[in-house]
């Protein structure tokens, strides 16, 4: 099969080229595993860490990718369904164990023996991939191959967040940092919570003019000051300085929920401004997004479904992945790339 393979950590610049295109043996599952021919993957900033090894795969080489789309076409050991022909969705939960109080209680993102597709073990930057059946999500027809490879990271991972909000409807949201995720979670609130406004933080005012066609109240840069504060807002940037900002817009009993796989040390100086009084008193909360649970992969192919959610995408062809992680790293991305690798 053809893939493109990690073999060595690296910083992502203008013409590098982090991945080699190469021919692997095709996987055979395993018990419990299901074959599937991707057919779509999406290119997510998780990869960029993943190369650049501020979240190192525990082994080199790897293939990339948790936002993959394919058809089952082998079962192993033990495994009936997903069946033979199924088409089936994989996020980066990979696996877990099962039977611990996390995972019983529905919360295997925190499961000690949690696995990620395309980093704990091979993904979707190739023809074929294995993963436990567990993991691989039936699809609803409504959802087509290409539209639907973002909906299983930045959807799915965007929906837990918002869902840690406990936003009530009429309730104001704010947004920090607007890319992939962001801007399903715009779509999905306005689905969810009609009579809420919601609010957009963004660097650059290309993705401030996008959060707005898609339906923003209000967008401004990182430092601006809304027109009202806010009962919760979900952060996804990798700075500081977003943090504490949102926090200082928050309402009495506001929540800060925190969508980030790492913070950088560049900007950790916005910490030392952290004043009790105008950020944290008044018992507003801080919580953190860690992973993705299978649930909520479920629950959000579901309501992209129902509402009709449908992410603006670029397509590549696996060939030039390089260019779209290139690209994904030069910034000023409107929506989410994906690559095609078989119809």
């Amino acid at each position: 099969m053809r893939a493109m393979i990690l073999e060595s950590l690296a910083p992502i610049t203008p013409g590098s080229l982090p991945l080699r295109l190469t021919d692997l043996p095709d996987p055979e599952p395993g018990p419990g595993q299901v074959l599937i021919r991707v057919r779509t993957c999406g290119v997510c900033h998780t990869e960029l860490d993943e190369i650049e090894g501020r979240t190192a795969p525990p082994r080199l080489p790897v293939v990339l990718g948790h936002q993959v789309v394919g058809e089952v076409v082998g079962h192993g050991e033990g495994v009936t369904s997903p069946a033979i022909g199924a088409r089936v969705g994989v996020g980066w939960i990979a696996s877990a164990c099962g039977e611990c109080d996390h995972c019983l209680a529905g919360d295997d993102n925190l499961c000690p023996e949690f696995q990620a597709t395309g980093c704990d073990i091979d993904g979707g930057y190739a023809e074929l991939m294995t993963v436990s059946a567990r993991y691989a999500h039936p699809l609803p027809d409504a959802l087509d191959d290409v539209h639907t490879a973002p909906l299983l990271c930045a959807g799915a991972i965007g929906w837990r967040s918002l869902r840690l909000c406990n936003l009530a409807d009429g309730q104001r949201l704010g947004l920090t940092g607007f890319g992939g995720s962001g801007h399903l979670v715009l779509q999905l609130a306005r689905h969810l919570y009609p009579r809420s406004e919601v609010f957009v933080f963004a660097r650059d005012p290309g993705a401030r003019t996008f959060a707005r066609e898609l339906g923003a109240d209000w967008a401004g840069g990182t430092e601006d000051e809304p027109p009202a504060p806010l009962d919760a807002v979900i952060d996804t940037t990798p700075a500081w300085l977003p943090v504490v900002k949102a926090l200082e817009r928050l309402a009495p009993g506001g929540r800060l929920v925190i969508n980030a796989i790492r913070k950088e040390d560049g900007d950790k100086q916005a910490l030392m401004d952290l004043d009790y009084a105008r950020h944290l008193w008044q018992e507003r909360e801080i919580k953190s997004v860690a992973n993705v649970a299978g649930r909520d992969i479920t629950e959000f192919l579901e309501l992209a479904a129902a509402a009709k959610l449908r992410p603006e995408v670029e397509v590549y062809d696996l060939a030039d992945a390089n260019r779209a992680l290139v690209e994904l790293r030069s910034g000023g991305v409107r929506g989410a790339k994906v690559l095609r690798i078989s119809s």
